[in-house]
């Protein structure tokens, strides 16, 4: 018996348990039971291995860079640089530390896939009734199902009575599927499948016999877990570029060792000395700060992200957030409201009601040709009643726990009485006044809701359903067949979901779903139009993503044609795009499928395996992807993204454990502000690595300079330490903490291959470097040819790079604003830094014992405004780059 191939779909009741060799009225018997668990196992699911703490700290090692500090270190101290070498290591076990914490807050196992084995099942074996834990189903059990009831295991149904199932976990259907016992085609796709139901969904109403034929690893849910755990997730793209930059960081170290090697030798200098001054240049490439710095921001990214109602699990999702190309969105309750709503009404003689409002909040009107229905209008309120008794759904109005209306019972049903509040009269108040004395269940089958009320004249019989089924019944007099048509018509092409009512006064009903008696006796009141309707703000977000440079496309578990309307209406949806359904995808050849990618808007109809092969298409395209999703069958796809986005309110535990991001109002529009976070945060981070490389640069340059001249040494190495260590140090940090621009969602987003320093980044760095080192240079020659002491020229020499490098911090604020306008307090952090720095450099030239430490001398303070307006200069180089930047709109800037 190899039962994991069966098409249970396509096999009749009694030929699927001849099969399994199970009997539907008395089930398994002691001997098989224990027979097929040996052979099967329990029922559960692969369990995750938790990451301990000392994973997630090594973890944080993993980095080009990190390996190039430790290197580093080991060379400064080899060379009795001990300081340098101990802040180096502080920085990277701190950077370290940092990781380890934000990652363990935000870290989740999987676990809660074990979940099931807490669940009870009800069976019948060997002709009794029992009660087993879900983890002792075995392949061959006859399964009893009621209201209520979670399902522990895949089953084909043998029996069903008026059953529905919420499959929105699972499939991504937003409502209760209706469950038939049918064989149905091979072919039909996992979501039409409505002669089974699968473990992880839920029984809503009516009542069933199944025969479960998959356990564990084998049910639909198992095969998810499975493809999450072997998926591997990929590298983001600040992980490459990090991988790409420490590359060509190790490469520009090595060349600028034996550069000057080869310049120290043709000077004939010591090769001790020589030595020393080259491993001091080798190790001050290595931008120390920007690991540290880079957490930092990562870690500020995060919290900002939190109190924008978005949960990262890992730091690095935040940048990968900000060079998003494709956003892969689920509709039911991201793009929606998740709250079924009339908005539209049909009554007799082809009237036309608008209904306002939105939700389940039982606030709105009742409008015809725009203006208020009056509440007198008596077509309307006999809709409005009938919708009102023939229901089994409640209202919760709000109370001090929670300040929202809920519902209990069906989300269709519950719709209706919040349009019945908006009409004027109220549906409690109705069932009180005319209680229900009979009634026909829902029934798959008819499609048809059938009650039976008191009244002072007697009975009142209502009957609601599929207007062809309700149409059926009606007395041709009571209404306009043509009418009719073209109003179901027209409301069904907007994609609502249609009931009709209709009502008979003194009538006979029968409990049984047989409604011969009531065909031509109704009489028509009319047809309700209802939609889970947009989010208000999701269109803007999905304007602003598309003027980002990031394409939004949906991806649905509901019918095509529901997801194209809501997708048009939104925005997704543009002139000559179009939507696929499952069916469709899975005769598509991948190469066809990437050839028309560009084009599709809409995804419906998937199933797991799909949206993982959605993600992976675009992926090959060089598309950074964020996928949103809530339920099980969304967890392969938010595991291999490049980052999962899983929902906070309806998410399971499942789809929060594969994501990297939890969006704790289930919003799209918090999803774009997440963007916007991140985007900050990326470039934030690129003004890091600018300053950092135009400091280094300078630093390089002069001391080459002076060795091609013959000339001493313009920095002692305890000032190039210090430049290093608190000119950088003060303010490198303080410059990841800058606020947003304003115009991060207009400019494009970074591609996959960008490298951390681009050609904008490097133009800016060869402006900046070249104007200091020439003034510094400059400089220094000249005071030599003063004939004042060499300690004067070197304290001053040093004490003008270090102006530069704080112009330089205020020129990489932002790629096009004038640092003139930005103003320094608007960026405290900054303010603070640059006014300690200039406090520790006054205190290194002024006070005696740091004079003796750092070979400096008190400089003239008539000698300052040179110094400060030689400094100057790079401020003003870059303000001119920035003015003809400004000129040219489609110079991209700082990316």
């Amino acid at each position: 018996m190899s039962y994991p191939d069966t098409p249970w779909h396509e096999l009749g009741p009694e030929e699927a348990c001849s099969t399994l060799n199970t009997s539907a009225a008395t089930g398994l018997t002691a001997e098989e039971l224990q027979r097929r668990r040996a052979e099967w196992g329990a029922n559960t699911l692969p369990e995750v291995k938790h990451r301990p703490f000392w994973r997630l700290f090594l973890r944080q090692f993993a980095s080009p860079l990190i390996y190039i500090l430790f290197v580093a270190a080991a060379i400064s101290a080899s060379i009795g640089h001990g300081t340098d070498a101990g802040v180096i290591l502080f920085v990277v076990m701190a950077n370290a530390l940092i990781g380890t914490f934000q990652e363990g807050r935000a870290e989740h196992s999987m676990s809660s896939l074990q979940q099931l084995s807490a669940l009870t099942s009800r069976v019948i074996r060997e002709g009794k009734e029992c009660v087993i834990e879900a983890r002792d189903l075995v392949p061959g059990d006859i399964l009893l199902l009621a209201a209520g009831d979670a399902v522990g295991a895949d089953a084909r149904l043998l029996e069903v009575a008026a059953l529905e199932v919420s499959e929105a976990a699972l499939t991504g259907e937003s409502l209760p599927v209706a469950k038939q016992t049918a064989p149905l085609p091979r072919a039909t796709g996992l979501a039409d499948r409505t002669n089974m139901v699968s473990s992880a969904t839920h029984v809503t109403a009516g009542r069933a016999r199944a025969l479960v034929v998959a356990t564990g690893q084998h049910t639909e849910v198992g095969k998810i877990a499975h493809m999450t755990l072997q998926g591997t997730e990929p590298q983001t793209p600040l992980e490459q570029r990090l991988a790409s930059f420490g590359q060509w960081l190790t490469a520009s170290a090595l060349i600028l060792f034996a550069l000057i090697l080869v310049l120290g030798s043709a000077r004939g200098l010591p090769l001790g000395q020589l030595f020393m001054v080259a491993v001091s240049q080798m190790v001050s490439v290595v931008p120390e700060g920007l690991q540290v710095a880079m957490t930092v921001g990562l870690a500020v990214g995060m919290q900002r992200m939190a109190r924008r109602h978005a949960l990262v699990r890992r730091l690095a999702a935040v940048e990968t957030l900000g060079s998003t190309t494709v956003i892969c969105t689920d509709k039911t309750g991201t793009l929606t409201k998740n709250e079924m709503t009339v908005t539209r009404v049909h009554l007799p003689a082809g009237r036309d009601l608008e209904v306002t409002g939105t939700g389940y909040h039982p606030e709105g009107d009742l409008l015809e040709r725009g203006h208020p229905l009056s509440s007198t209008d008596r077509a309307a309120q006999s809709l409005l009643k009938a919708v009102a008794l023939c229901n089994d759904a409640q209202l919760v109005p709000p109370d001090s726990h929670d300040l929202r209306w809920r519902i209990a019972g069906d989300p269709t049903e519950a719709a209706l009485l919040v349009l019945t509040y908006k009409g004027g009269l109220n549906p409690d108040a109705l069932r009180r006044q005319f209680p229900r004395v009979g009634e026909i269940p829902f029934d798959p089958a008819t499609k048809l809701m059938v009650t039976r009320h008191r009244t002072p004249a007697g009975t009142l019989t209502v009957v609601k359903g599929a207007p062809e089924s309700v149409l059926h019944l009606c007395d041709p007099a009571s209404f306009d067949a043509q009418l009719v048509k073209n109003a179901v018509e027209t409301l069904a092409a907007q994609s609502l979901r249609l009931l009709a009512v209709a009502s008979m006064e003194n009538g006979r009903l029968e409990e049984t779903t047989d409604n011969f008696p009531l065909q031509g006796k109704v009489h028509f009141l009319g047809l309700v139009g209802q939609m889970d309707p947009p989010r208000a703000e999701i269109a803007s977000a999905v304007a602003k993503c598309r003027a980002a440079g990031i394409r939004t496309v949906m991806v649905t578990g509901d019918h095509k044609a529901t997801g194209l309307a809501i997708a048009r209406t939104l925005g997704i949806t543009l002139a000559g795009e179009m939507a696929v359904d499952g069916t469709e995808l899975d005769l598509m050849p991948e190469q066809d499928l990437r050839a028309v990618l560009d084009r599709i808007s809409v995804f419906a109809r998937v199933h797991p395996a799909q949206k993982l092969r959605i993600v992976e298409a675009f992926q090959s395209q060089g598309q950074v992807v964020a996928m949103t999703g809530d339920g099980v069958n969304d967890a392969p796809a938010l595991a291999v993204a490049d980052v999962g986005v899983a929902m906070g309110i309806t998410g399971t535990e499942v789809a929060k454990s594969a994501a990297k991001l939890v969006i704790m109002d289930d919003n799209f529009a918090t999803i774009v502000r997440a963007v916007e976070e991140g985007r900050l945060v990326a470039q934030n981070l690129r003004k890091v690595v600018l300053f950092l490389f135009a400091t280094s640069l300078d630093e390089v340059l002069v001391l080459l300079l002076a060795l091609l001249c013959g000339l001493p040494l313009p920095l002692a190495a305890v000032q190039i330490l210090w430049i290093n260590i608190v000119t950088e140090g003060t303010v490198t940090v303080n410059l990841i903490m800058e606020g947003l621009e304003g115009d991060e969602m207009s400019r494009r987003p970074l591609t996959r291959s960008e490298p951390l320093l681009n050609r904008s980044m490097v133009a800016r760095l060869l402006i900046m470097a070249g104007v200091s080192v020439a003034a510094t240079f400059g400089f220094y020659l000249w005071r030599l040819s003063t004939g004042v002491s060499f300690e004067l020229v070197q304290t001053e020499t040093f004490t003008l790079l270090a102006l530069c490098q704080w112009f330089n911090v205020l020129n990489c604020r932002s790629a096009r604003q004038s640092a003139l306008n930005l103003g320094v307090f608007r960026n405290p952090w900054l303010a603070g830094g640059l006014l300690l720095g200039n406090l520790l450099h006054l205190l290194v030239v002024y006070a005696p014992p740091m004079n003796r430490i750092f070979h400096t001398v008190p400089i003239p303070l008539a000698d300052f405004f040179l110094i400060g307006l030689l400094g100057s200069l790079v401020l003003w180089a870059e303000e001119i780059r920035k003015f003809f930047a400004r000129r040219d709109l489609s110079n991209p800037g700082l990316r």
